[in-house]
């Protein structure tokens, strides 16, 4: 399967943090020709091992994806919702949604009091999420319990993974979906060579509310090495500057140095060395990249039991938690390659 197919059933896939499950079968499916075992641990992280020895290696990506959770049922049958995970609330207006009721998808809409009728100030400024609400055409409660919508009951942005021009493609959950396919690329990749490690691609769950399933799956691990693959902000675009974030799509995967000011990850000198030596020995392009925004599941690996050597790829990513999000499909394939090359010689350094 070309890595587009890869990154377009998981994209589309519904799995917000908590309810990945759908992603999760997904991924198995995907990623089981490449596997000696899989399974599911306590939490919900989907673990695919290849066996192979010593060192033992960590790839890991989270499946979630931010979204919604019905919060309140009105009489009248508007849903209101809470947010979760990173939203900017202007994003969330007008927007259509699928509900995952118990009697399956149900399609909405995010409305918010019209302009028309709007006082000046309040043109003037952001509509807050708790002003927002989700219309699924429902007269009232009642109507709405019918329909298999309870409090609770999450609530994913409706849109599919398209092409635009050359190699970018535009879709929901490329934060970290797009993470999810460079981890099933890189099975594959390694799938003819002879490897002396043992591999454990993890497909993490909560980790846009917390790195929670990063945390308890090193836990379990316990691994030599650990790599993350998420996405990184790009700014080669309209209003936001190199300065500010100088990381370019289409430029290959950005090895991160230091995250979140340095509270989040301060990526380990070896594997620095490591993944600069292999992108060099095979001439793929990259990154670096220092950001003092937000962090990885990196940040709790490397912290777990008495410290894992733990490294992050970022794949560049423009419009980072819309709907809208754009990202390079050949930087999908630079990152898998460097990865893939990469834990072909671990042993050497670890």
């Amino acid at each position: 399967m070309e890595v587009y197919d890869i990154l377009k059933r998981l994209s589309d896939a519904r799995g917000i943090s908590g309810y990945e499950g759908d992603v999760s079968d997904v991924v198995k499916e995907l990623a089981e020709p490449y596997c000696d075992s899989i399974r599911v641990d306590t939490l919900g992280n989907l673990v695919c091992t290849v066996n192979g020895g010593k060192p033992e290696v960590m790839l890991a990506t989270h499946m979630d994806e931010i979204g919604l959770v019905v919060k309140f049922i009105e009489e009248n049958g508007f849903l209101r919702f809470t947010r979760m995970g990173g939203w900017f609330d202007q994003t969330l207006r007008s927007q259509r949604v699928v509900i995952r009721g118990k009697k399956g998808d149900v399609w909405g809409v995010i409305g918010c009091k019209p302009p028309h009728v709007m006082k000046e100030e309040e043109r003037k400024s952001v509509v807050s999420h708790e002003d927002m609400f989700i219309d699924v055409g429902a007269s009232s409660r009642e109507d709405v319990e019918m329909l298999g919508i309870e409090v609770g009951s999450p609530v994913v942005m409706d849109r599919e993974l398209i092409h635009l021009s050359g190699s970018r493609v535009s879709g929901k959950a490329l934060d970290n979906r797009s993470g999810v396919a460079t981890g099933i690329h890189v099975l594959s990749l390694l799938q003819e060579r002879e490897v002396d490690a043992t591999i454990h691609f993890v497909a993490t769950v909560q980790e846009e509310v917390g790195l929670k399933g990063a945390k308890t799956s090193a836990y379990g691990i316990n691994p030599d090495v650990a790599l993350v693959v998420d996405v990184t902000i790009a700014g080669d675009h309209p209003g936001i500057s190199l300065k500010e974030a100088p990381i370019e799509v289409g430029k290959g995967p950005a090895i991160c140095m230091v995250d979140g000011s340095g509270r989040g990850t301060i990526t380990h000198p070896q594997v620095v060395k490591w993944l600069k030596d292999t992108a060099s020995r095979h001439y793929i392009p990259f990154q670096l990249d220092v950001s003092e925004g937000g962090t990885t599941d990196a940040a709790v690996i490397h912290l777990t039991r008495d410290g894992i050597p733990t490294g992050t790829l970022s794949i560049p990513s423009r419009y980072i938690h819309t709907p809208v999000e754009v990202i390079d499909m050949l930087d999908v394939e630079y990152t898998s390659k460097l990865v893939a090359r990469a834990i072909e010689r671990v042993g050497e350094y670890f």
